[in-house]
């Protein structure tokens, strides 16, 4: 038997405030139209006086245990992946820990951007499988909102506030990926020598400040291509499945022709691909587990079904994860 990391609920959050594109090109100079034909997306949600990073996380976890019939004392670990945390320190993993009334467990950050719920679900795992915890709540949450410069049409159109959750934990399975539940494999990559591709011009260290998204936007697609095509690959490979074994493709939601481009690439029928961009906004670290959230709750993504989750971000960070519900 195996130790593996069961994925035993999920949950999601959204911010009050929805914003349409319609309503974007009365601030911004751009339309519809434009957004639409170049991105996919229709609308967003932006957060409110009041509404933070750890608030729509905890809102989400909240939910996540109430799926997994689990109660919030039962967490001994929580992974919260975000680029927007509420301060500088302490992390907004503890935040959310207070928010849910635990008194102790190990909580912090993983900072990885768009590839943050990838990195933080593979620490979860590795650390459940260690016998660190038996329950883990893992967590993208964002408020990319106040980061962005609303006078660059470019960048302000595209992201979203959000948040998503699962809940982990511990269970002895066989050892044959073919039968087994749970995460079955995952692989992270790095490529620090992109930073200036997509990156935000402020930080502690450099001007003391928080600074802005900045993005070159065509770099990043061709790269996103490559990168996500071959992690997916690579990660299948890992447990000897192919790409015409999976039921349904989870990806970060950044834009619909990179999701587009991703599945033509993996001989992938657009129709195995969860794709909630158009609502949703690219919601950085939050886009996967608000994806999976969305695509279980309305019923496509079912028990036993096979998953593979990827996303990529700025960095480069990469990655791709397979789950068997």
């Amino acid at each position: 038997m195996t130790v593996r990391a069961i994925l035993a609920g999920t949950g999601s959050a959204l911010p009050v405030r929805r914003v349409t594109n319609e309503e974007l090109a009365a601030q911004v100079d751009t339309s519809d139209e434009w957004i639409v034909e170049r991105t996919g997306i229709r609308s967003r949600y932006i957060a409110g006086e009041g509404e933070t990073t750890a608030s729509l996380a905890a809102d989400a976890a909240r939910k996540a245990l109430a799926d997994a019939g689990m109660e919030a004392s039962e967490i001994g670990l929580i992974v919260l992946a975000t680029a927007t945390p509420d301060q500088t320190f302490p992390s907004s993993a503890t935040k959310v820990q207070a928010m849910l009334g635990i008194d102790d467990c190990v909580a912090f950050d993983v900072a990885a951007v768009c590839s943050g719920f990838l990195y933080a679900l593979s620490v979860a795992e590795s650390m459940i499988r260690g016998g660190a915890a038996r329950n883990a709540l893992v967590i993208g949450s964002e408020t990319f909102s106040r980061i962005l410069d609303w006078d660059d049409r470019a960048t302000c159109v595209l992201f979203g506030d959000g948040a998503g959750a699962v809940v982990l934990t511990r269970e002895d399975g066989p050892e044959n990926p073919a039968e087994a539940r749970g995460v079955l494999a995952a692989k992270l990559h790095a490529d620090g020598r992109h930073n200036d591709l997509l990156y935000v011009d402020g930080g502690p260290s450099t001007t003391q400040t928080v600074g802005k998204v900045r993005m070159k936007g065509r770099e990043v697609f061709r790269h996103a291509v490559v990168n996500l095509a071959s992690v997916l690959t690579e990660v299948l490979e890992a447990v000897n499945l192919t790409a015409a074994d999976i039921d349904w493709l989870i990806p970060h939601q950044a834009n619909a022709r990179i999701l587009d481009a991703t599945a033509r690439k993996l001989n992938l029928s657009p129709d195995r691909v969860v794709v909630t961009v158009d609502q949703h906004a690219n919601t950085s670290a939050a886009s996967v587990p608000l994806a999976l959230d969305v695509a279980r709750k309305d019923g496509r993504v079912k028990s036993g079904d096979l998953l593979v989750l990827e996303a990529m971000g700025g960095g480069f960070t990469w990655g791709a994860a397979v789950v068997r519900l």
